[in-house]
């Protein structure tokens, strides 16, 4: 079959070179399709469930909705596990699927359990999937931003609330039509809403309710039809509307009379615009602005839908009002063009070293372009194969190139043509003609090609361990392993066929088999050293031996990771305050922050999101902000060879001064690969399980101080579950029985009063924007005035009956009314900050970072250390997370799947020489070549 397929490759060279070069040119073709990225996604197939739950405290959302959601998830197929996340009025449910499971078939289950589970949800509480995307889909981040001057249409400076206002109706719009992009995110300024903020001492004065307001405004908004009437043979449309499309049309509800007079909206409450309760700010360079983030869609390319984003941008720019500025903060592009571009460097020098090294050795200029060829054409082959395959060209999938085992098995068939070419011509004393030519280069190619063929494939089955990996490690090697194969056997392809080909057509004429100077030397060199090894064969084999014997003591002392730390060039700072800070609180103190950051000569700019997002993608409190420092270019540093390492040093000892902040320093993308990875941003983390939350708390605690101890822990944290100041507002049962109240009717003032109730919405244009009733912002937040809050007694006269309700004093007759204060109690208590789940468990999360040594032996000694200085409760159970997870996993299973792709080697051997005596002298290279990447690594 060989000797067929080399025949036909050198008779019909022309042909084979031809059909080589169509093959080249489909691979410049795929190489402008090839999905790029810094590093492979390893998100699993995940589906975010967000359940927002106004007034309900973190336990209550756990009770009433994470369970019962977690509950209706059980037994979906292809689970996984799921985990949970309770926090004030909000719930989050992660279901994670079983790799290789459709993302779509995957929501498509989930969104039929969720429509099992609302009717055991509290009302209004309606579960929303979160968008299809990855993990890693945060692929562009930017600011808007009014520039030193610049006033709206009104004359004013630009507030924060119009900065929203552009954010969600002029920009994100455009954006969330961009192809590959599945939603555009928003945190930041304040939604506009249009609010009712009545007078309590006017409520009482007037004999008007809550209920009053949201009645009447409810019933003045709305659009009434009444089909159509023929006249003269045309028909029209009948309509009356009724849609509110000013403050000053709000004004003028009528919501009552009084001896016959009209009472309107604005005797007894304001209408003003007003701000949204939000749950998130964004801030950049000590100043707050409003921050957008682009969600790739799962399955694009990050590199192409980001610069599809920033394109649009600058189209937006253009419809922005005069001012008004869209400042770009993160673009993915950046970090994914530095990376190929590191790629490509290495890519590229490479394979200059490979080609001088065969121009220096081989002797013949025209066999070592042969040869050279082999590199480009191999990789558009591998090119097209990974189009073709899905994986796409990042640091792991290209980085793990080498020229040099591409070029091999050319090497071979190209060397001993050379060689029976110049024999044949020196025994004929004459250049060969074509026909004798092409008769030595099949004779010579078919000599050595077993060879070459089992040596490339040798080097193949090295891989294909990898292939049998799983689960993130399975997303994370996978490309590398698929990339260098499909590199492999191109390469061998195209030595069985392109090849000897060109060797017929290009090595006529004068072909000579002289050693060159290097070679000569080389042979000075290694002849001696032969001969002594053949002469002391019984100290060599010792001293190879003992080398083995070393090499295997160092290799289990060396340090252990799953996957080396890409430097994505910037800082992740993920900044914790105390539980219970406010969110105005927290922005002052993200201020102080970024002023004391930006001190750092090689920080270009920093920014910052607190508390949650419009869309709960990843839902923190108030105290905790996601930091993104932006490092300068290298040269623009004062020192520019200065390692990162420092920098990230220095700024740790600089920010210990801010007060009231802890700190966790990573990257902005090994952040969300450790998220990814473990359900938490650090490097380790240990999960304490069981059910009470004290006792997890306690048992966490002590897992931290024994942390802390163990050398090369850093930003050691302990899960902040505890220290949300709640008020409470607990309604006396029996008192309002006897006053004939329902507890209902007690909630739904609070709510409306305090939280601000929607009753409807005003449009201008295409916009809409939200009708609240709320109490003002002075009254809302006085735990005095909210005492005094008048909450209606059933059966109370309605509003044009007031006169014989009023005394002579003009005070209205307190038997139709009675304050919060008289039938319930109102007490700030120290509350539960969230409540994490997992598997249908309660847990509580002790994470850390590694520095300054490999993460196995640091998980090796903080075991030990906390088997024995951490007693863990009965029921209670612990179990670690991180990276280090996927490392013991990888290490299982390759200690099964290595020692199959040895024998397979040693098959192939045999195969090759006939004799397992042969076989074995020839397998000892695998160990002993081990010695060098060994001590190479120990260096």
């Amino acid at each position: 079959m060989l000797d067929r397929i080399l025949q036909f490759s050198i008779e019909q060279r022309w042909l084979v070179v031809a059909f080589t070069l169509g093959v080249a040119a489909l691979g410049v073709y795929h190489f402008a399709q090839l999905p790029i990225d810094a590093v492979p996604d390893i998100t699993n197939v995940q589906v975010q469930i967000n359940s927002e739950a106004p007034g309900y405290s973190p336990l209550e959302v756990e009770q009433r909705i994470s369970y019962p959601i977690e509950t209706a998830m059980a037994g979906l197929p292809n689970l996984d596990y799921f985990r949970s996340l309770s926090r004030y009025g909000l719930s989050q449910l992660t279901v994670v699927f079983k790799d290789g499971t459709d993302i779509y078939f995957a929501r498509q289950l989930v969104n039929e359990r969720i429509l099992e589970a609302k009717g055991r949800l509290p009302e209004g509480v309606d579960p929303v999937m979160g968008p299809t995307a990855t993990g890693l889909g945060e692929i562009f981040m930017y600011t808007v931003e009014a520039e030193p001057g610049a006033l709206n249409e009104r004359g004013e400076p630009y507030s924060p609330t119009d900065l929203r206002t552009i954010q969600d109706w002029v920009i994100k719009p455009q954006l969330r039509n961009v192809p590959g992009v599945t939603e555009v995110n928003t945190v930041g300024g304040y939604v506009k809403q249009y609010h009712v903020t009545p007078d309590p001492a006017k409520l009482v004065e007037y004999g008007i309710h809550f209920h009053d307001l949201r009645e009447a405004i409810s019933r003045n908004n709305v659009n009434a039809g009444a089909g159509y009437i023929e006249r003269s043979g045309e028909q029209y449309l009948v309509r009356a509307p009724g849609r509110l499309e000013s403050p000053e049309a709000l004004e003028s509800i009528v919501i009552g009379s009084r001896g016959g007079v009209p009472i309107y909206l604005r005797d007894v409450a304001k209408v003003n615009i007003g701000k949204e309760l939000r749950t998130g700010a964004a801030t950049e360079n000590g100043s707050e602005v409003v921050m957008g983030t682009a969600f790739m869609l799962i399955g694009e390319n990050s590199r192409t839908v980001a610069r599809a984003v920033a394109s649009r941008m600058e189209d937006i720019q253009d419809s922005l009002p005069p001012g008004v500025i869209a400042k770009t903060v993160y673009d993915r592009t950046t970090l994914v063009n530095k990376t190929i571009e590191t790629v490509y460097e290495n890519l590229g020098l490479g394979a200059l070293l490979v080609i001088v090294v065969l121009f220096l050795f081989l002797g013949n200029i025209r066999a070592a372009f042969i040869t050279a060829l082999i590199i480009p054409i191999a990789m558009l082959i591998t090119i097209t194969g990974m189009v073709r395959g899905g994986v796409s060209a990042s640091l792991m999938s290209l980085g793990a190139l080498d020229f040099g085992l591409l070029v091999d098995g050319a090497v071979i068939i190209v060397e001993n043509c050379i060689r029976r070419i110049g024999n044949e011509r020196q025994r004929l004393q004459r250049p060969l003609n074509l026909q004798e030519r092409l008769a030595v280069v099949n004779d010579a190619s078919s000599e050595v090609v077993r060879a070459s063929i089992f040596g490339l494939t040798i080097i193949m089955i090295v891989y294909v361990p990898i292939l049998t990996l799983s689960g993130v490690e399975g997303k994370m090697f996978k490309p590398m392993a698929l990339t260098v194969i499909m590199a492999l056997a191109g390469a061998l392809v195209l030595s069985l066929t392109f090849v000897p080909a060109c060797v017929a057509l290009l090595l006529g004429g004068n072909v000579s088999d002289k050693e060159n100077f290097l070679m000569r030397g080389a042979r000075r060199v290694y002849g001696p050293v032969l001969h002594f090894a053949l002469n002391a064969r019984v100290p060599v084999l010792a001293m190879a031996a003992g080398l083995l014997l070393v090499c295997a003591l160092i290799g289990t002392r060396m340090g252990r990771e799953f996957i080396p730390s890409l430097d994505e060039g910037d800082i992740a700072l993920h900044a914790l305050r105390i539980p219970g800070t406010s969110l105005t609180q927290a922005v002052k103190m993200q201020h102080t922050l970024e002023k004391r950051i930006q001190e750092m000569p090689e920080v270009e700019r920093v920014f910052a999101k607190l508390g949650t997002p419009d869309i709960a993608t990843d839902p923190m409190p108030p105290n905790v902000a996601d930091n993104f420092v932006m490092l300068k270019p290298r040269e623009d540093w004062p020192d520019p060879n200065r390692a990162k390492a420092e920098v990230v040093h220095e700024l740790e000892d600089m920010l210990e001064g801010v007060l009231g902040n802890k700190y966790e320093f990573t990257q902005p993308i090994e952040m969300r690969f450790n998220e990814l990875i473990a359900g938490v941003r650090a490097d380790v983390a240990v999960k304490v399980f069981g059910d009470d939350m004290d006792v997890l708390l306690e048992t966490a605690e002590a897992i931290g101080g024994v942390l802390r101890g163990v050398p090369g822990a850093a930003d050691v944290n302990v899960e902040q579950v505890t220290g949300l100041p709640v008020l409470t507002i607990t309604t006396d049962r029996a008192r309002i029985a006897r006053l004939g109240l329902n507890l209902a009717d007690v909630q739904d003032v609070v709510s409306a009063g305090v939280g601000g109730l929607p009753i409807g919405q005003i449009f201008e244009g295409d916009r809409r924007f939200d009708i609240v009733l709320r109490l003002p912002e002075e009254l809302r937040t006085d735990i005095d005035a909210l005492r005094r809050i008048p909450i209606p007694l059933p059966d109370h006269p309605p509003a044009d009956h007031m006169d014989n309700d009023m005394n002579t004093e003009g005070v209205h007759n307190l038997s139709n009314n009675v304050s919060l204060g008289a039938i319930a109690t109102l007490d700030i208590a120290l509350g539960p900050n969230q409540v994490s789940r997992e598997n249908g468990k309660r847990r509580v999360v002790v994470t850390a970072n590694v520095r300054g040594r490999d993460i196995g032996s640091f998980v090796d000694d903080a075991q030990s250390a906390i088997a024995q200085g951490v007693e863990v409760p009965a029921g209670y159970w612990l179990e670690w997370g991180g990276t280090f997870e996927q490392m013991i996993s990888a290490a299982q299973r390759l200690r099964v799947v290595v020692p199959a792709a040895l024998l397979l080697i040693f098959l192939l051997l045999f195969t090759t020489f006939g004799n397992v005596k042969d076989a074995l002298l020839v397998f000892t290279g695998v160990p002993l070549a081990l010695t060098g990447g060994v001590l190479s690594l120990w260096f």
